[in-house]
């Protein structure tokens, strides 16, 4: 872990990552790719030290309150804010200037956060979202080693729903001849209907590879699944779209399923909801106190 000073905390799009880097060891991790270049080891967290002045200015200046959206890139919930307290930090003060926040983990450390995730949607919005990959949790424990499972996972979505925080899943990524399975995908989506979920983001069965990500995963390949990088090599070659050979069928198994129990699975429809921020509500009840 080491700390910087940086120049912006807010993309153009409202996107907040108050880290770089991340401890959770998925084998697939797309943001390990060559194109986000990192200057440092992967594992190595990048800390924006002055992320909370960064924010302030950022939330003071905008002339419209909005979503502020954060965890695409690294995962706020790392091993690292248990010390360091910077993503609560940051809800705190989108809390106090009224903004709204989609934030998405795979960390069960999101609960510490509850009191503060409902504040934020009582006066504007958030919304919470976890990525369920692997039903099996053995097989979650190789693919997705230093964090909690998808059971567990499941079990935050319901305390959300419960505490009434809407939630949203990522399907993604499904790995070919390891996760793509009809009984994997049955299991997440029953998880899915059971935490009445709002909405499942999935861009189809598989999972894309660049420089950097590949060299990692094809290195966790021969470490967990002795000869799968021969099979992939043999399939897909250097591709950067790899889709399942089942695609098809898994994809009708997951919009049939979504529609049989009213989950939204359209993802332009989804992102749309992850950013719209809900004009005046909360404040007028705001006022009343």
């Amino acid at each position: 872990m080491h700390f910087v000073d940086a120049k912006g905390i807010l993309s153009a799009q409202n996107g907040m990552n108050i880290y770089r880097g991340c401890t959770h060891g998925c084998i697939y991790c797309d943001s390990r790719s060559k194109c986000y270049q990192f200057t440092h080891d992967f594992e190595d967290i990048e800390v924006k030290q002055n992320a909370l002045e960064l924010l302030e200015k950022a939330l003071r200046s905008k002339r419209k309150r909005c979503m502020i959206g954060t965890g695409a890139m690294c995962d706020p919930y790392m091993h690292c804010e248990e010390q360091l307290g910077l993503t609560r930090r940051c809800l705190e003060l989108i809390n106090e200037y009224g903004f709204g926040v989609a934030i998405q983990t795979k960390s069960d450390r999101i609960l510490r956060d509850l009191d503060l995730l409902q504040s934020i949607h009582q006066k504007a919005k958030c919304v919470v979202q976890m990525t369920l990959t692997t039903y099996d949790e053995d097989l979650c424990r190789i693919l997705e080693p230093n964090v909690c499972t998808t059971k567990r996972r499941f079990e935050v979505l319901q305390i959300m729903k419960e505490h009434g925080i809407p939630t949203v899943v990522w399907l993604s990524p499904i790995l070919p001849f390891i996760n793509d399975t009809g009984e994997n995908i049955e299991g997440i989506l029953d998880y899915c209907i059971k935490a009445k979920v709002y909405g499942i983001l999935c861009f189809g069965m598989g999972v894309t590879l660049r420089a950097g990500d590949r060299e990692y995963f094809y290195a966790a390949l021969d470490k967990h699944f002795p000869g799968m990088r021969t099979r992939y090599h043999a399939t897909y070659g250097y591709d950067y779209e790899l889709a399942s050979p089942h695609h098809r069928e898994l994809m009708e198994l997951f919009r049939t399923e979504c529609k049989k129990h009213g989950i939204v699975c359209d993802v332009d429809k989804l992102f749309a909801y992850l950013h719209e921020f809900p004009e005046n509500q909360g404040w007028e009840q705001m006022s009343l106190f």
